[in-house]
């Protein structure tokens, strides 16, 4: 049985250095625009930065997958063909994709740029998994964080496609940043400009002996004197419904499939991934740290040596999520 590849966040040069420092086979990333999801101050690379970034990587046996996963905004495709470019000419490994009309666009002027399809895509049946091979030559599916072990070895089995999963991380109770609630609030859309809650609507106002945590205007959670205030995002907020005041949407809780590895590796599952590229580098170092030691513990056939995460999950919670899921 084959290795699993671990892919690791790399949201700024740091990042990348600490993943490929803790034993990352793969890092992700992302340009300083609108062509990544994660497109916030203070993330991501310019070209200088990912040239220097790929050469230190590839120094340390590490590939490099740039996401170009946003959608490109209707007659005006010339910053994501750019950076498809950009990827093939500093030597990425891979780039990550949603858009039809950009991976037919990377097949036909990139043919030698190894495509991955992003868990932006949402595909999640053999039919959709097979279109996009046949189409657009793509070699891996991201896939969405709502299929059981199960579902996940029967999609690889009937579509024969590298898989690529989620292990740690955030979660969302959208369908993979599909986020109306963020477009709605903001008018910035996660798919097309890269951003949920974007920093700029952002707003904190004391209130009431209340410190009001703001998102384009609308109060997306309060916090009383001493109390811990979180970031105002929309489906993690706490909101008065009749005499209730609860998380409506989803707690802050994160994903952490760290005890299903051996699961996910008898499924078929390609590679492992852990979500986290507006996280900071010592986030970054102890998990790839703690996932690495996971399968390489897995490579010798030996038990999951015992991981600490607890502190590094939102709110300190976690979930097994859909992998554990028993409904139908």
């Amino acid at each position: 049985m084959s290795a699993l590849e671990l892919v690791c966040p790399a949201g700024t040069p740091a990042a990348l250095k600490a993943a490929v420092d803790a034993g990352a086979d793969a890092v992700y990333l992302g340009f300083r625009d609108e062509t990544n999801a994660r497109n916030f101050p203070g993330l991501n690379f310019d070209r200088d930065e990912l040239a220097e970034g790929i050469a230190y990587a590839h120094r340390g046996g590490t590939k490099v997958y740039v996401a170009i996963n946003t959608y490109p905004r209707a007659g005006a495709p010339e910053a994501w063909h750019q950076a498809l470019a950009d990827a093939a000419r500093l030597k990425a490994d891979s780039v990550i994709i949603a858009d039809l009309g950009l991976a037919d666009h990377a097949r036909r002027k990139h043919p030698k740029l190894r495509l991955h399809l992003s868990v932006q895509a949402a595909a999640s049946t053999p039919e959709a998994l097979r279109f996009y091979q046949k189409e657009f030559g793509i070699k891996r599916v991201v896939l969405p964080r709502v299929l059981t072990v199960a579902e996940i070895a029967d999609l690889i089995r009937d579509a024969k496609v590298e898989a690529e999963v989620f292990v740690f991380g955030g979660l969302c109770v959208m369908a993979e940043g599909r986020c109306q609630l963020s477009s709605y609030a903001t008018g910035k859309s996660p798919n097309m400009n890269g951003v949920c809650s974007p920093a700029s609507h952002v707003a904190y106002v004391e209130k009431e002996g209340r410190l009001h945590a703001t998102l384009g205007g609308y109060t997306i959670d309060s916090f009383a004197k001493g109390e811990a205030a979180g970031y105002p995002t929309l489906c993690k907020g706490r909101f008065r419904v009749g005499e209730t005041t609860s998380y409506v949407f989803e707690e802050p809780t994160s994903l952490n499939a760290f005890a299903l590895l051996p699961e996910l590796r008898k499924a078929g599952v390609t590679a492992l991934k852990i979500e986290g590229r507006q996280r900071g580098r010592a986030y970054v170092a102890q998990v790839v740290a703690a996932f690495r030691d996971a399968v390489d513990a897995l490579d010798r056939g030996k038990p999951l040596p015992e991981a600490t995460l607890a502190a590094l999950t939102e709110g300190g919670r976690e979930t097994g999520g859909a992998y554990r899921k028993t409904w139908r």
